[in-house]
């Protein structure tokens, strides 16, 4: 985690919150706040957006009605507004979409997806893990992009902490229920030795046809 000043000013005698992000350059990294501390992250790296893409198109191609994958979208996880978080991926209900001016959501979402990097290793699978888990998202899925191993972690929340429930790699596939039905081959969020959108739900996982 990198925990820094805004800009060059000093900060404010104060935890930060959202509205203090306003003032971070748009510099293509990613501005998180962790109990009203600056967390920043670099831009992401080819491989990491090959898998958030991927997964995205795959799940909102699986997903039931009312419900919408949606990528790096600002979530307050508490009412002051200093735990703020971007995952890489979360499914929303319909009825849980912001449509005014401040598009931060506020409600846990079904599921939040966090793609690794090599500096994101303890973040997402403690920091996050912890935040995700007392914000109330009931299911979290770390998604490991490394192509010596690329895999899925999926944890659901029980009694308010996280139990991890499958950890699958390569081209085993990987079949949840929670919280909707969906299989994922680990191997094709990244592979690039066919066609990833045939083989990416494993077998009989085709995308749908409208």
């Amino acid at each position: 985690m990198s925990v820094m000043s805004i800009g060059e000013t000093q900060p404010p005698d104060r935890p930060l919150t959202v509205e203090d992000l306003e003032r971070m350059p748009d510099d293509g990294r990613r501005y998180e706040l962790a109990d009203g501390r600056l967390d920043v992250s670099p831009a992401p790296k080819v491989s990491h957006n090959i898998a958030a893409g991927r997964l995205e198109w795959h799940l909102n191609n699986h997903l039931p009605e009312g419900c919408m994958a949606v990528h790096e979208v600002g979530i307050n996880l508490d009412a002051d507004r200093t735990r703020y978080r971007i995952p890489d991926l979360a499914v929303f209900r319909e009825e849980d979409y912001c449509y005014d001016d401040d598009e931060y959501f506020d409600r846990p979402p079904l599921l939040a997806v966090e793609v690794l990097s090599p500096e994101s290793v303890l973040r997402d699978h403690n920091t996050k893990r912890r935040e995700y888990a007392e914000f109330g998202i009931g299911a979290y899925w770390i998604v490991s992009p490394f192509r010596e191993k690329p895999g899925i972690t999926e944890l659901r929340l029980e009694g308010g902490v996280y139990q991890e429930a499958a950890v699958v790699y390569g081209t085993d596939v990987f079949t949840t229920e929670a919280p909707f039905s969906v299989s994922v081959v680990p191997y094709w969020l990244i592979g690039m030795d066919g066609d990833w959108q045939k083989h990416i739900g494993g077998p009989g996982g085709e995308p749908r046809q409208d």
